[in-house]
Protein backbone atom coordinates (compact mmCIF):
# COMPACT_ATOMS: atom_id res chain seq x y z
CA UNK A 1 0.00 0.00 0.00
CA UNK A 2 2.89 2.35 0.75
CA UNK A 3 4.26 1.86 -2.77
CA UNK A 4 0.90 2.89 -4.20
CA UNK A 5 0.78 6.00 -2.02
CA UNK A 6 4.30 6.94 -3.12
CA UNK A 7 3.41 6.38 -6.78
CA UNK A 8 0.32 8.60 -6.55
CA UNK A 9 1.98 11.31 -4.50
CA UNK A 10 2.71 14.49 -6.44
CA UNK A 11 6.11 16.13 -6.37
CA UNK A 12 6.33 19.87 -5.62
CA UNK A 13 6.13 20.86 -9.29
CA UNK A 14 3.10 18.61 -9.89
CA UNK A 15 1.32 19.92 -6.79
CA UNK A 16 1.86 23.51 -7.93
CA UNK A 17 0.55 22.67 -11.38
CA UNK A 18 -2.61 21.09 -9.95
CA UNK A 19 -3.16 24.00 -7.57
CA UNK A 20 -3.21 26.41 -10.55
CA UNK A 21 -5.97 24.48 -12.37
CA UNK A 22 -9.24 26.34 -12.69
CA UNK A 23 -12.20 24.13 -13.53
CA UNK A 24 -15.37 26.22 -13.63
CA UNK A 25 -18.71 24.42 -13.21
CA UNK A 26 -20.24 23.38 -16.52
CA UNK A 27 -23.38 25.10 -17.67
CA UNK A 28 -25.57 23.20 -20.14
CA UNK A 29 -25.69 24.99 -23.48
CA UNK A 30 -22.41 26.82 -22.90
CA UNK A 31 -18.87 25.97 -23.95
CA UNK A 32 -17.36 22.50 -23.51
CA UNK A 33 -17.02 20.99 -20.07
CA UNK A 34 -13.59 20.02 -18.74
CA UNK A 35 -14.38 16.36 -19.57
CA UNK A 36 -15.41 17.12 -23.15
CA UNK A 37 -12.35 19.28 -23.71
CA UNK A 38 -9.93 16.79 -22.16
CA UNK A 39 -11.26 13.40 -23.22
CA UNK A 40 -13.35 13.99 -26.33
CA UNK A 41 -11.53 16.78 -28.16
CA UNK A 42 -10.34 15.58 -31.55
CA UNK A 43 -13.00 12.95 -32.29
CA UNK A 44 -14.33 13.51 -35.81
CA UNK A 45 -17.57 11.90 -36.96
CA UNK A 46 -17.03 10.51 -40.47
CA UNK A 47 -20.26 8.61 -41.15
CA UNK A 48 -23.63 8.16 -39.49
CA UNK A 49 -26.26 5.69 -40.72
CA UNK A 50 -29.14 4.02 -38.98
CA UNK A 51 -27.52 1.82 -36.33
CA UNK A 52 -23.94 2.66 -37.39
CA UNK A 53 -21.39 5.39 -36.53
CA UNK A 54 -17.82 5.77 -37.80
CA UNK A 55 -15.35 8.24 -36.24
CA UNK A 56 -11.67 9.17 -36.60
CA UNK A 57 -9.34 10.04 -33.76
CA UNK A 58 -5.64 10.97 -33.68
CA UNK A 59 -3.98 9.82 -30.44
CA UNK A 60 -3.02 12.97 -28.47
CA UNK A 61 -0.28 13.15 -25.81
CA UNK A 62 -2.80 13.85 -23.02
CA UNK A 63 -4.32 10.35 -23.41
CA UNK A 64 -1.13 8.27 -23.51
CA UNK A 65 0.41 6.23 -20.72
CA UNK A 66 4.06 6.24 -19.61
CA UNK A 67 4.98 3.90 -22.48
CA UNK A 68 3.56 6.30 -25.07
CA UNK A 69 0.57 4.07 -25.84
CA UNK A 70 -3.06 5.17 -25.86
CA UNK A 71 -4.14 4.51 -22.26
CA UNK A 72 -6.59 1.66 -21.70
CA UNK A 73 -8.87 4.06 -19.82
CA UNK A 74 -8.97 6.31 -22.89
CA UNK A 75 -9.93 3.30 -25.02
CA UNK A 76 -12.71 2.46 -22.54
CA UNK A 77 -13.89 6.06 -22.78
CA UNK A 78 -14.00 5.83 -26.60
CA UNK A 79 -16.01 2.60 -26.39
CA UNK A 80 -18.42 4.26 -23.95
CA UNK A 81 -18.87 7.46 -25.98
CA UNK A 82 -19.08 6.01 -29.49
CA UNK A 83 -21.17 3.04 -28.29
CA UNK A 84 -23.57 5.49 -26.62
CA UNK A 85 -23.70 7.77 -29.68
CA UNK A 86 -24.96 5.02 -31.98
CA UNK A 87 -28.07 4.40 -29.84
CA UNK A 88 -28.77 8.03 -28.85
CA UNK A 89 -32.16 9.40 -29.89
CA UNK A 90 -32.29 13.15 -30.41
CA UNK A 91 -34.56 14.84 -27.85
CA UNK A 92 -34.12 12.11 -25.21
CA UNK A 93 -31.52 12.03 -22.41
CA UNK A 94 -28.34 10.07 -23.10
CA UNK A 95 -28.52 6.38 -22.26
CA UNK A 96 -26.77 5.03 -19.18
CA UNK A 97 -24.06 2.39 -19.57
CA UNK A 98 -25.08 -0.85 -17.90
CA UNK A 99 -22.16 -3.06 -18.85
CA UNK A 100 -18.99 -2.89 -20.94
CA UNK A 101 -16.60 -5.64 -21.91
CA UNK A 102 -13.42 -4.68 -23.76
CA UNK A 103 -10.80 -6.91 -25.35
CA UNK A 104 -7.49 -5.04 -25.74
CA UNK A 105 -5.89 -6.63 -28.80
CA UNK A 106 -3.14 -4.18 -29.77
CA UNK A 107 -1.65 -0.81 -28.95
CA UNK A 108 -1.97 2.63 -30.46
CA UNK A 109 0.93 5.07 -30.25
CA UNK A 110 1.03 8.85 -30.03
CA UNK A 111 -0.28 10.45 -33.27
CA UNK A 112 -1.66 7.16 -34.66
CA UNK A 113 -4.86 7.79 -36.59
CA UNK A 114 -7.65 5.54 -35.32
CA UNK A 115 -10.97 4.55 -36.82
CA UNK A 116 -13.71 3.87 -34.27
CA UNK A 117 -16.86 2.19 -35.53
CA UNK A 118 -19.96 1.30 -33.59
CA UNK A 119 -22.91 -0.81 -34.61
CA UNK A 120 -26.18 -1.59 -32.83
CA UNK A 121 -26.41 -5.31 -32.10
CA UNK A 122 -30.02 -5.11 -30.94
CA UNK A 123 -32.68 -3.33 -28.91
CA UNK A 124 -35.37 -4.52 -26.57
CA UNK A 125 -37.45 -1.89 -24.84
CA UNK A 126 -35.11 0.68 -23.36
CA UNK A 127 -32.15 -1.72 -23.46
CA UNK A 128 -29.63 -1.67 -26.33
CA UNK A 129 -26.42 -3.51 -27.13
CA UNK A 130 -23.58 -2.24 -29.31
CA UNK A 131 -20.22 -3.39 -30.58
CA UNK A 132 -17.36 -0.91 -30.92
CA UNK A 133 -14.19 -1.60 -32.92
CA UNK A 134 -11.07 0.55 -32.55
CA UNK A 135 -8.62 0.11 -35.46
CA UNK A 136 -5.37 1.69 -36.58
CA UNK A 137 -6.54 3.51 -39.70
CA UNK A 138 -3.22 3.09 -41.56
CA UNK A 139 -2.46 -0.57 -40.80
CA UNK A 140 -5.98 -1.91 -40.18
CA UNK A 141 -4.75 -3.52 -36.92
CA UNK A 142 -7.56 -4.09 -34.44
CA UNK A 143 -6.63 -2.25 -31.24
CA UNK A 144 -9.73 -3.06 -29.17
CA UNK A 145 -13.19 -4.59 -29.42
CA UNK A 146 -15.85 -3.47 -26.99
CA UNK A 147 -19.33 -4.79 -26.23
CA UNK A 148 -21.49 -2.16 -24.63
CA UNK A 149 -24.95 -2.43 -23.05
CA UNK A 150 -27.01 0.68 -22.37
CA UNK A 151 -30.38 1.58 -20.94
CA UNK A 152 -32.45 4.67 -21.58
CA UNK A 153 -35.85 6.17 -22.20
CA UNK A 154 -37.67 4.97 -25.26
CA UNK A 155 -39.01 7.22 -27.98
CA UNK A 156 -42.75 7.82 -27.71
CA UNK A 157 -44.88 5.70 -30.03
CA UNK A 158 -47.45 8.48 -30.36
Amino acid sequence: MEKVKEFLELDKEGAECVSRLTIPPHRVGSECSFYEDFALRGIRVDRVESGFVSCSFKVPPRLTDRSGNLATGAIANLVDEVGGAVVHIEGLPMNVSVDMSISFLGTAKLNDELEITSKVLGRRGGYAGTIVLVRNKETGELIAEGRHSLFGKQASKL
